[in-house]
């Protein structure tokens, strides 16, 4: 059994992986259905279904950051449990198949990430890349869509928060940001969660840094952008969060700025309407299939 982090998620709690013929590629914990916001959680965890073994590799590799978002699902989790929010979160590890791509994006399946050599994924021909993409990629999405669509239903505007977590140290540089809020162009929610974490926290927070929150067709770009949902992506530096009780102490603050967004008048009214923006990612995705043209596949798939 691969690790997952402590916290909310404790290693004495889990249960064994359940067979191939049962496996389920996502996790619902369905919240208040009167409270319209939806935590995310793309890379949530390092499990692997049962016929791809651990890709080749050892669990010293499976338990860094190229395998899952360390830190990422306590967080959701608590967020999820303090707000009465619905949490959808995945259940594979990124490294079979990253939820947050396109499928026709050339990082969906890494053979190469962060230097470790992916021996399951080295010879991953189209009818592999089919088969995950049905099996455990659309699955999850088709979740994610399912509650959005509910929520509609029922009258509500759903509000998308979408949890991540980035290593400390990149290439042998350390990061300086304890925090980070990623966007495109709809400022309904990420201008004021910026406003909040930096005058809550004093600490270092990246507006589009240490990663840019762009990109065609990934999660937030597919299910909020297009549909004009107000949204945000919040990364939070691993070494912080990579115990309960960091975990614990970042959910309070995200939790607490999210409710104080949300309770404040100025910032229902954007917050309760459907807003279409055009979106950066056009030129982004020219700028990184050039990176790709020229053989330059990890540094332009980043490890957000």
């Amino acid at each position: 059994m691969l690790y997952q982090p402590p916290s909310i998620e404790t290693s004495s709690s889990r249960k064994p992986a359940p067979s191939s013929e049962s496996w389920k590629s996502f996790e619902v914990s369905p919240g208040d259905p009167d409270t319209r916001l939806l935590v995310l959680c793309d890379h949530a965890t390092n499990l692997m279904p049962p016929e791809y073994g651990k890709l080749g590799l050892d669990d010293v590799q499976l338990n860094r950051h190229i395998a899952y978002d360390i830190g990422a699902l306590g967080i959701a989790r608590e967020i999820g449990r303090r707000l009465r929010a619905t949490v959808v979160s995945s259940r594979f590890s990124r490294l079979l198949i990253d939820p947050n791509r396109g499928e026709d994006d050339p990082t969906l399946i890494m053979r190469i990430s962060d230097g470790a050599v992916v021996p399951g994924n080295t010879h991953v021909d189209e009818a592999e890349v089919e088969r995950r993409i049905a099996a455990f990629f659309r699955p999850y999405h088709a979740a994610v869509a399912a509650e959005i669509d509910a929520m509609l239903a029922r009258g509500q505007i759903p509000v998308i928060f979408s949890m991540h977590s980035f290593t400390n140290v990149w290439r042998g540089v350390p990061r300086k940001w304890h925090a980070a809020v990623l966007w495109d162009k709809d400022p309904r929610l990420p201008i004021p969660t910026l406003k909040q974490l930096r005058e809550r926290t004093g600490f270092e927070i990246g507006d589009n840094e240490p990663y840019s929150g762009f990109l065609r067709n990934d999660t937030i770009f597919r299910h909020a952008t297009l549909r004009g949902l107000p949204n945000v992506l919040v990364e939070v530096r691993q070494d912080l969060i990579r115990e309960e009780a960091g975990q614990l102490e970042w959910a309070a603050i995200l939790a607490d700025s999210l409710a104080a967004i949300l309770a404040d008048p100025a910032h229902a009214d954007p917050l309760s309407r459907l807003e279409y923006y055009e979106s950066r990612s056009d030129e982004e995705a020219d700028r990184v299939m050039e990176r790709v043209e020229k053989g330059d596949v990890e540094t332009a798939s980043g490890e957000e």
